[in-house]
């Protein structure tokens, strides 16, 4: 009998840990937290891209980016008056 009582609390163990797993997944899987990780890796992607190690602003690349959003806009602007 013993057998089948620890066989029992296997099941029962095992039932538990697939229990966990699946409520860990089905929070990992709500689109808000899915959002709010992306929204994360953005802000360290541009911190890591605007910052050295050491904490300080890295000017040429928030200036390239700047120059970059300025064309954009510039060339928008450009061809919004060309189609009047």
């Amino acid at each position: 009998m013993s057998n089948i009582a620890a066989l029992e609390a296997d099941i029962a163990q095992r039932r538990a840990r697939l229990a966990r797993t699946l409520d860990e997944l089905t929070t990992r899987a709500t689109p808000s937290n899915i959002a709010k990780r992306e929204v994360d890796k953005a802000k360290a992607r541009f911190a890591d891209a605007t910052t050295t190690p050491e904490g300080d602003l890295r000017v040429e690349r928030i200036a390239a980016a700047v120059a970059v959003v300025a064309v954009v806009v510039a060339l928008r602007v450009l061809r919004g008056r060309r189609r009047r």
